[in-house]
């Protein structure tokens, strides 16, 4: 229980760093930084909401801090700051709001009154403060001991044979039968052996978790009665959401438990986290946090002190502010350190590298103390390369240690399947898009592929609409990207059809298998395996229902695909041709081929006419696995098998021409997408230059033959 301290206390001046709030010395030392601040008071506030104000005593380095005695791990505090309330200049300094710290490692309560929680009286940019307390109907940190459950060991998987999996805490378990109602749609559900067994069956090596750092509803959701489910609207960068513990108060355990069973299975724990924005929103928002500190300090304004926006989302972080620098990389070490995180995907990464708001920098401030940082350089870094604006677009821009998800290979694919584009790109995105990677010093597994994610279609979905369907949303279906390259193959939504059911499923695995079979590092979304859908929803943040959760439902459809997913996750994993961690560059391999050749469906090399035919609609990949360029973790070559992928997107049936002799004697087919599972309709290895039929819109994948290094003789 935590105790107050007695009202002739003596508080201590104590140390300004680290920030936040740490028990020392028989007490909790308090820090927070303001360099406008008048006077900052820590308040103590009991369960009855009663509350103790305590003026720290000292400001060093424009750090407020004071040593408080009798204070113990528990307690519920924020902070009352005096200073300037001046809009016009970006200053919001209102005692009347009590702040919660930003480096809270607990958040405890949620935002109940809006209106207390306005800094303003009347009008945002006037120049009245609003004089109502904000306590208790805003949030309040709490003050947390250090340590806690192990976190155990990091598995450290290279990046080349790592294969993500993007999955929401609450949504993935929610429904899942095999876990115990209590710890459904927890972390505690996450760490249950039932869903770990899953992750395992399936072949995934990382999780990416979408936001867990604690959020807040934005206003227009809670004045709606809605809920923000995806996480995308942060409070603090340093608590776990307390909504995913399975007992109040108990959250940062949980958090290390659940890292600690994923480890203990060789799984690893990426954390999506969203350092472009805050909760606060705009000028009209709430004032929570970081606004009634030094706004300027930590949003990007214009130089007539009004709010700028790069993100959609109200505000901005400003990227050039050293109190924000401290802010990410403090936060980014604790979860990475305390917490045990493997990596970081970085929401809207370009708002990071945009200081002041101008043109994208990747060697700004923000992003060089991440990369130079000595814990952080050693985590995955994955930046979602893009921000609310054109200028922010920057996918294959960021600097040499970044992976980006490549929406580029999204596009490409989706539109190659669909009949909308040739050969030609389809290509690069194969072989791990080096026109984006290659001339910055990054190898082809920093792109990050997906066909779907979190924001958009389910892959059911792709296959099933034509257009969004976001009504639930309330927003009558204005919200979501209406450039979904989806097509629904003759029917808008579920049918009976058995010809479209068939067709949609097929071309399912088409895209499925592109993406593993792609060099790069693949990305896919939990339930994808199980058929999931989201009714043609393509922005289902805040639908905390079954509409976002994973289906668990054994069904014939999820039971196949489930099937087919496995297959080929399996075979990317044994095969390094398949997942190179270098650039195909035409080099000579061991067998006297090169290492890549591109073929025709009459068996010849793609000419100059072919890449450049915007019909083309059938390539063969032919891979030399004599000299894959990836190695085991002691730094050895791997040899494998050659592989030949043939792909068919047009509608009609096309005759294809296996390569002759001098590329081996015959080709086993190991992977066909017109069988429910993946299984070819016959694994009868088929001699050198034979003719064989691709269905329409159908993917085929054949092993040729292994020679190794030392009996491989060039041709």
């Amino acid at each position: 229980m935590a105790t107050h301290p007695t009202a002739d206390t003596q508080v201590l001046a104590g140390r300004p760093f680290p920030l936040g709030a740490h028990p020392e010395a028989g007490g909790v030392r308090f820090a927070v930084a303001s360099s406008v601040a008048d006077k900052v008071e820590v308040c103590l506030v009991d369960d009855d909401g009663n509350e103790r104000r305590i003026e720290l005593p000292e400001r060093t380095f424009g750090v407020w801090h004071g040593l408080v005695p009798g204070v113990t791990p528990g307690q519920k505090y924020g902070f009352r700051v005096h200073g300037p309330y001046e809009p016009k200049t970006g200053l919001r300094c209102n005692p009347a709001k009590i702040l919660i710290d930003p480096y809270a490692r607990r958040i405890s309560g949620a935002l109940t009154d809006l209106a207390a929680a306005y800094g303003y009286a009347d009008d945002p940019e006037g120049s009245e403060p609003s004089t109502v307390d904000s306590l208790g109907s805003v949030p309040l940190s709490v003050v947390t001991s250090p340590g806690g459950p192990d976190t155990g060991v990091k598995p450290e998987i290279p990046f080349e044979e790592t294969v993500v999996y993007e999955l929401h805490v609450k949504g993935f378990t929610a429904q899942h039968p095999d876990i115990p109602e209590a710890l459904r749609g927890t972390y505690l559900g996450l760490a249950h052996p039932a869903a770990i067994d899953h992750l395992l069956r399936l072949g995934v090596t990382s999780v990416e978790l979408l936001p867990v750092q604690a959020f807040c509803d934005e206003p227009s959701l809670i004045r709606d009665g809605r809920h923000n489910y995806w996480g995308y609207s942060p409070l603090g960068y340093f608590a776990p959401h307390a909504g995913y513990a399975s007992e109040a108060g108990r959250e940062v355990e949980e958090f290390r438990t659940m890292v600690a069973a994923l480890h203990a299975a060789g799984i690893e724990v990426i954390v999506d986290v969203v350092y472009n924005h805050t909760c606060e929103g705009g000028p009209d928002g709430p004032t929570l946090s970081f606004r009634g500190y030094e706004a300027p300090a930590y949003y990007l304004h214009d130089d007539d002190g009004h709010m700028a926006d790069i993100t959609g989302c109200g505000n901005t972080i400003e990227a050039a502010s050293p109190t924000v620098v401290r802010l990410v990389t403090d936060s980014l070490r604790y979860w990475a350190t305390e917490l045990g995180v493997d990596g970081f995907r970085f929401d809207l990464a370009s708002a990071l590298g945009r200081p002041h708001g101008g043109a994208f920098d990747r060697d700004s401030a923000l992003l060089t103390a991440i990369t130079t940082d000595p814990v952080l350089s050693r985590c995955k870094l994955i930046a979602e390369p893009w921000d609310a604006t054109g200028e922010g677009y920057k996918v294959g821009y960021f600097g040499a240690q970044w992976a980006e998800w490549n929406g580029v290979y999204r596009d490409t694919v989706r539109d190659f399947w669909r009949g909308e584009t040739g050969v030609d790109d389809l290509a690069y995105r194969l072989t791990g898009s080096s026109d984006l990677y290659d001339l910055s010093l990054r190898r082809p597994w920093q792109s990050i592929n997906f066909i779907d994610a979190h924001d958009g279609f389910t892959l059911r979905d792709l296959v099933s609409y034509d257009g969004k369907h976001n009504e639930a949303n309330g927003e009558d279906n204005r919200d979501g990207t209406n450039d979904n390259r989806s097509w629904n193959h003759g029917t808008e939504g579920e049918t009976d059809d058995p010809a479209i059911t068939a067709l949609r499923a097929r071309q399912a695995r088409n895209l499925f298998a592109t993406l593993l079979l792609s060099t790069g590092t693949p990305m896919f979304v939990a339930g994808d395996e199980r058929w999931r859908t989201q009714g043609g929803n393509n922005n289902a943040y805040c639908l905390d229902d079954p509409t976002s959760w994973v289906d668990w439902t054994v069904t014939e459809e999820s039971e196949a695909m489930l099937a087919f997913a496995r297959r080929v996750i399996f075979l990317r994993a044994h095969s390094p041709a398949l997942r190179q961690p270098e650039f195909f560059d035409g080099r000579t391999t061991p067998t006297g081929r090169p290492d890549l050749i591109w073929l025709r469906p009459d068996g010849e090399e793609v000419d100059a006419a072919a890449w450049a035919d915007p019909e083309g609609r059938t390539l063969g990949m032919w891979i030399d696995g004599s000299n894959s360029q990836s190695r085991t973790r002691e730094g050895e070559l791997l040899v494998d098998h050659s592989w030949l992928l043939l792909v068919h997107a047009g509608p009609e049936p096309v005759d294809v021409t296996l390569p002759g002799p001098e590329f081996g004697t015959t080709f086993e087919p190991v992977l066909d997408t017109t069988t429910r599972d993946g299984s070819p309709a016959s694994d009868e290895p088929l001699p050198a230059g034979a003719t064989v039929t691709l269905m329409g819109r159908s993917l085929l994948l054949l092993k040729g033959p292994r020679e190794e290094p030392d009996t491989a003789a060039a041709v």
